[in-house]
């Protein structure tokens, strides 16, 4: 937990400058940044050459989400989901995410076990089990299944819940488990069996009520959306945090910057899902859906970039997919700036999680998370997207990878 970097090229997202100098790390924290520190008796490591910023956050992802058969997960033994996502959350750490927001599936049992080291993996933020009304996007029954089983010893993404009364009291009982922040489903989506992506789900009054159960607790909801529609009515009832965003208008961008809201597109797991998700386990009938939101999800990012909205990096990679996490920096990049992708990845995505201050920058006090790269990824965001290269990940102030 304690380490001195010398010889760094420090990279500040939020001010977009470099500064040579050293970084010393005391009990999981930054210490202090500038020239010629000295530290005795504290492992040093010299960087020289190497670019040092800070760790990444992802904070769109399901750790576990083992297949793209989401509607199977529920019949999985949590134990076996679970092993899959320490799996996961581990590979995830050597890709140089240091910071993850789960967006449904996890909960406080995986975040209490890497908080306490009982398995390597990033910061893990949690929401429970998403919201979702009957046939939504959380609900996993094909057309043919009647009975609903949303008991807490099987693992799942979504639990159904109808009605102010209802969505009250479970939105209370995620929060009453450690919830982070609340997820819903605000529309439908590719991975459910009965929902069209282009309908809203809940209604204004259900939506507002799980907002204000959020808000009482000093949290807030994060909304599955894709159409304009969907979006703009979420953003009005107080949703912070608005998930993919693919059919966007100009109208949303508006409401974003109204509302200080923040978007999370998911690229790259409509170009995974396209490419192999039919090998990973999405359903033909899902697999077909891709394509309604696939081509739209540049076009909104380009609209919203454009337009000033708060933008947060998150990929949504189900299974054997979760290894592309890193090319959502490319696909971004496509209509963005590397500094913007960066600070998607590091302070805004902070400022997002609550977390200002704490992750997603170099300053004295924050969080010892770090990643040591080669080149310049102001330059060229494409150093993010190759983990392999990366030439050391530290969490806490210990190198956990390379």
């Amino acid at each position: 937990m304690n380490l001195l970097l010398r010889n760094a090229r420090l990279l500040d997202p939020l001010s977009g400058e470099y500064t040579e100098g050293d970084l010393r790390c005391a009990e999981g924290r930054i210490a202090e940044v500038g020239p010629g520190l000295t530290a005795p008796d504290v492992p040093a490591l010299d960087v020289r050459g190497a670019v040092v910023l800070p760790g990444l956050v992802d904070a769109h992802v399901h750790v576990t989400a083992s297949t793209a058969d989401l509607g199977s997960l529920s019949s999985a033994s949590p134990n076996y989901v679970a092993a899959h996502a320490a799996r996961t959350m581990s590979r995830m750490l050597d890709r140089g995410f240091t910071t993850v927001r789960d967006a449904s599936g996890a909960d406080f049992g995986l975040a209490d076990a890497q908080a306490e080291g009982l398995f390597r993996g990033p910061r893990l933020l949690f929401c429970g089990r998403a919201l979702s009304q009957t046939g939504g996007h959380g609900d996993s029954r094909t057309r043919g299944t009647q009975v609903k089983d949303d008991h807490p010893c099987c693992a799942g993404l979504g639990r159904v819940a109808d009605g102010e009364d209802a969505v009250r009291a479970a939105a209370r009982d995620e929060l009453r488990k450690g919830a982070h922040h609340i997820k819903v489903m605000a529309s439908g989506g590719v991975a459910s069996p009965t929902d069209r992506i282009d309908s809203t789900q809940y209604s204004a009054g259900e939506l507002r009520a799980i907002v204000e159960e959020a808000e009482a607790a000093n949290r807030y909801v994060a909304a599955h959306a894709y159409t304009a529609r969907a979006v703009n009515r979420a953003l009005e009832l107080g949703v912070r945090s608005i998930e993919h965003g693919n059919l966007l208008d100009d109208r949303s961008v508006e409401l974003f910057l109204e509302h200080e809201a923040f978007l999370v597109p998911t690229l790259v797991t409509y170009w995974a899902l396209k490419e192999e998700g039919r090998e990973h386990g999405l359903p033909e009938s899902s697999w077909r859906k891709v394509d309604e939101v696939l081509g739209a999800g540049l076009a909104a990012l380009d609209r919203a970039a454009r337009g000033g909205v708060k933008l947060v990096y998150g990929t949504d990679l189900l299974g054997g997919m979760h290894r592309h996490q890193n090319h959502e920096f490319r696909l971004r990049a496509e209509v963005q700036s590397p500094l913007e992708v960066l600070r998607s990845a590091t302070s805004t995505a902070a400022d997002l999680l609550n977390l200002t201050g704490e992750i997603g920058t170099l300053a004295a006090g924050a969080h010892a998370d770090l990643l040591v790269v080669p080149g310049d990824p102001l330059a060229d965001i494409g150093v993010l997207a190759e983990p392999e290269k990366f030439h050391h990940v530290i969490q806490g102030g210990a190198v956990v990878s390379g």
